[in-house]
């Protein structure tokens, strides 16, 4: 969890509130440099849970198919 210091940092276009939270935009997580893996909405590495189970179902038909 961020600290209050930490959100005062933050410039007015990396974020804004909704319903009372924090919503981070794609400038704010290509600025951090990396994916949280938390499915952010604004994610620029379009990080999903579902994405990478069909990534890895990807791979493993891949290595079932070059047997």
């Amino acid at each position: 969890m961020l600290g209050l210091k930490h959100y005062n940092m933050l410039e007015e276009d990396e974020y804004y509130i909704e319903n009372g939270f924090y919503v981070f935009t794609e400038k704010y997580h290509l600025k951090r440099g990396y994916c949280c893996k938390s499915e952010c909405r604004h994610c620029p590495w379009k990080y999903s849970k579902k994405n990478k189970e069909n990534n890895n179902k990807e791979q493993n038909d891949d290595h079932v198919n070059k047997i």
